[in-house]
């Protein structure tokens, strides 16, 4: 290969060693001629024309033998301190350009290697684990959205074909035309959900800050949620604090509030309860949402935000995953916290931290 055959060098170069020949001849040659002017001056030292002759001779081989010398010594410096690092390093960046993110290059460990090519090394392993990093997220993303496509669209296309039947009664008909909605209705929020979080991670989407009363926001977007309440029996709780002002975007805060009202009720079995809270905490207005739906373990937990992160598979078919890492991605956007605690079988409490808008400015209407 090319890139291979740049490295496979002699130790001896003509290119270094007429380098190495013109600067030895220079400067031996200068400090000859000074050497002997002084001693001759000095001793009265009258020199005949063999005696030159044989002294630049001399010289002439002093230079040649140096040069050679010098050459050789640099190619080995060459060789081993420049030469097998780049070999290295191109090698592991060929395996990279390949596709194979797994490739790593081992430093050498050199006495100068926190201005050497160590430092290079290393920054070549981050990008590689970084390249890593996102290659594995982007394959998990395209099998996990293949996955979800396919669900809603393989139930469309059974009902779909159910209803071609002709001995189908109404009643039947009617129930299989229900589910082809529905599954038509989660298709269509799943990919809008993607659209919001790509634009949301590649930030397409930029805050709009303004003063709003948080208080009357959040009760807004949970009455949106009546007819599901009441259909479920659900029993709904509120204490929201008055007059807590927040300095922040109200389209992204309403799209937090609207998926977390949205799994609190989805996941709260008829005849439970779920109560939203607002309390100024220092300089936060602190947000809760409880339900006493089936709650989630330890291990999903730590999981719950990524996206389509389903730790509860029996649930699966009432979302796509991608509600709460919409929530977490506008909370970061806005400068929030969220955290939630939860315990199997009793519930979970969904908190979400906003910076409140300045004190001497709460009696202002937005």
């Amino acid at each position: 290969m090319k890139e291979d055959s740049k490295f496979r060098r002699f130790l001896f170069s003509l290119r270094s060693y007429a380098a190495f020949f013109l600067l030895m001849s220079f400067v031996i040659t200068c400090c000859m001629l000074l050497f002997l002017k002084t001693l001759a001056s000095s001793m009265e030292i009258t020199y005949t024309e063999r005696g030159i002759r044989l002294a630049a001779v001399s010289t002439f081989v002093n230079v040649i033998f140096l040069s050679f010398l010098c050459t050789v010594i640099d190619g080995v410096r060459r060789k081993y301190m420049v030469e097998r690092p780049v070999r290295r390093i191109v090698e592991g960046a060929s395996r990279l350009m390949r596709g194979d993110f797994s490739a790593r290059i081992e430093p050498f460990h050199s006495i100068d290697s926190d201005a050497g090519f160590d430092v290079i090394i290393d920054c070549f392993n981050r990008v590689a684990e970084e390249l890593s990093g996102v290659e594995t997220l982007r394959t998990d993303f395209i099998a996990n959205v293949s996955h979800e496509l396919k669900t809603p669209l393989a139930v469309m296309q059974n009902y779909g074909t159910m209803l071609q039947s002709p001995d189908l009664s109404e009643a039947q008909r009617l129930e299989y035309a229900k589910a082809v909605t529905e599954q038509s209705r989660r298709l269509a929020d799943l990919i809008t959900n993607i659209l919001k979080l790509n634009r949301l991670e590649n930030q397409q989407i930029y805050p709009a800050a303004k003063r709003f009363n948080l208080g009357e926001q959040l009760a807004e977007c949970l009455l949106n949620f009546e007819s599901t309440w009441e259909k479920k029996s659900i029993d709904i709780e509120t204490d929201l604090e008055e007059e807590v002002f927040v300095q922040s975007d109200d389209e992204l805060l309403s799209l937090v509030w609207n998926n977390l009202f949205s799994n609190a009720l989805k996941f709260t079995e008829p005849g439970g309860a779920v109560s939203v809270s607002l309390k100024t905490e220092g300089e936060f207005a602190t947000v809760r949402v409880t339900d006493t739906g089936c709650g989630i373990s330890q291990e999903t937990g730590q999981h719950i935000f990524e996206k389509f992160y389903q730790g509860d598979t029996s649930h699966a078919t009432q979302g796509n995953g991608l509600g709460l890492a919409l929530v977490k991605r506008v909370v970061d956007i806005v400068g929030g916290d969220i955290s939630v605690e939860s315990e199997v079988g009793k519930g979970s409490t969904f908190t979400v931290k906003i910076r409140r808008a300045a004190d001497g400015d709460s009696q202002k209407n937005p």
